[in-house]
Order: structure tokens, then C-alpha cells, then sequence
């Protein structure tokens, strides 16, 4: 709770319930207490810096909560951010190949999923769909990158497995039927869609949206001209260090 709100005061309130939900023990304030001091503790022994500097600069309470301070530190995410900022300006600016690198550089630091030994209250729940999600959308627009530079067939088998992970995600799966397509393999695409449309007409009771269907109809059209506009938006859930605490707890 305090890393993923990093810089920010986590109220006392927010870590009882992310702790114990409904239902806090009589002893939860003062249970609490004895997790930050021995979060400090922990501190101490990993940093050998000294206990009032810890308290002072690093774990440090504030009105009404307590407050990681990263200053002095290195959070994977605030440097996902940076790189995933770099990446969609360089789209953005009609970089492809720039972006395209800022952008694996990006998905490289993910060692599996987020929070993932961690356990989650409702709070940090959000937390990981926020993170999950933004990494679904980097990878729509990195791969949309890739088929514009050409690179059909080393899109392919990465797309076969987040396909498969993510069957009624439509950007994903317009994508991968652009890179069977383009890559000579136009029947196989063209199933893609029949069980895209399967699945949400079976699942959610909707067919295909628009995108989609202009890729289903360029395939049947042998078109290789696909509409490759590249709409360049800030990612819903591309930060969680600069959100605001009050955001977050709307989730």
C-alpha cells in the first residue's frame, strides 16, 4: 500500500481496510503501529541507516496516515512510466522505431504479474488491474508499431499466446489478424475473427466493433492497406506513483 502510493499520505483509515477489510480487530490501530515500526526496522537493517533517519526520511508519519518517501530510491514503475511517456510520444511523433523501443524496454521490466505474492485488499486489487490493463495497451501499441515497420512474422507468436490469455480483448485481436494476413497467412486470419465474433456474440451478446470489422473486410478484400491510424492517447492506468490518493480510493 505505501510503495504503490509512494510520496503520498496513505491514510490510517485506508490501511486498516486494505488489512482487514470490514472487519478490523479491536487491536487494529495499534497492530497497525507495530507493522510500520517494524517496516522501519526492516529498513534499517537492509539500508544500515540509522532509526530516526528511516523515521524522518523514508517511512515517515504524517497527519492522519504515513507516507513512503522514494526520493532516494529506485520504484521499477516510476521507471515503466518514464519509458512508456517516451514511447508514446515518439508514436506520437511518428517515430515508430523509437517508440518501439522505448516500449519494450518498457514491457521488460515485468517479471510476471503485478502484485502477484502480494495479498490484495480492494485497494490494491485496482492497483493490479490498473497495472495489467496498461500493460495489455503498451502491447496493442507496441505491436501496432511492429506492423508498421514491417515486422509481420515476429509479432505472430506473441500474439498467438495474448490472444489466447485475452480472447475478447478486440485491439489485440484485430492485430494479430493484420499480422496473419500480412504475413501470407489470410484464411488462418480470417478465422480469428469468426471465433472473435463467436465468443462475444456467446459471451457479452455484441458483435465486433468497428475496427475490427474494417480488418475483417481488408482481409476479405486481399487489402493490404489497412487502416493504420495511430490513435495516441496517455495511458488510463500507465502510472500508479503520480495518481492521487483520492483517486485511487474511488476504485
Amino acid at each position: 500500500m505505501l510503495l504503490v502510493h509512494a510520496d503520498q499520505v496513505v491514510p490510517v483509515s485506508a490501511l486498516i481496510s486494505e488489512l482487514w477489510e470490514d472487519e478490523p480487530p479491536v487491536s487494529g490501530l495499534t497492530t497497525l503501529q507495530t507493522y510500520i515500526l517494524n517496516l522501519r526496522k526492516t529498513f534499517v537493517a537492509a539500508t544500515g541507516r540509522p532509526a530516526a533517519e528511516i523515521t524522518k526520511e523514508v517511512l515517515v508519519t504524517r497527519v492522519g496516515g504515513y507516507m513512503f518517501r522514494s526520493d532516494a530510491s529506485v520504484l521499477d514503475v516510476r521507471e515503466y512510466d518514464k519509458l512508456v511517456s517516451a514511447g508514446w510520444s515518439a508514436l506520437g511523433d511518428g517515430d515508430d522505431l523509437t517508440g518501439m523501443m522505448r516500449l519494450t524496454e518498457a514491457l521488460r521490466l515485468w517479471r510476471g504479474a503485478a502484485l502477484v505474492d502480494v495479498p490484495l485488499g480492494r485497494v490494491l486489487e485496482s492497483k493490479r488491474r490498473e497495472l495489467e490493463e496498461s500493460r495489455l495497451m503498451v502491447t496493442e501499441y507496441l505491436v501496432g508499431a511492429k506492423l508498421r515497420l514491417g515486422m509481420y512474422r515476429e509479432v505472430l507468436t506473441e500474439l498467438a499466446a495474448l490472444t489466447a490469455e485475452n480472447p475478447l480483448h478486440e485491439g489485440l485481436q484485430a492485430q494479430y489478424m493484420r499480422a496473419l494476413h500480412l504475413g501470407g497467412r489470410r484464411a488462418q486470419a480470417l478465422e480469428v475473427f469468426h471465433r472473435l465474433r463467436r465468443n462475444l456474440i456467446d459471451e457479452l451478446g455484441l458483435e465486433p466493433e468497428s475496427q475490427v470489422q474494417r480488418a475483417y473486410q481488408a482481409i476479405l478484400n486481399s487489402d493490404t492497406e489497412f487502416d493504420q491510424d495511430l490513435h495516441v492517447v496517455r495511458p488510463l492506468a500507465g502510472s500508479l506513483s503520480s495518481s492521487s490518493w483520492g483517486r485511487a480510493r474511488t476504485y
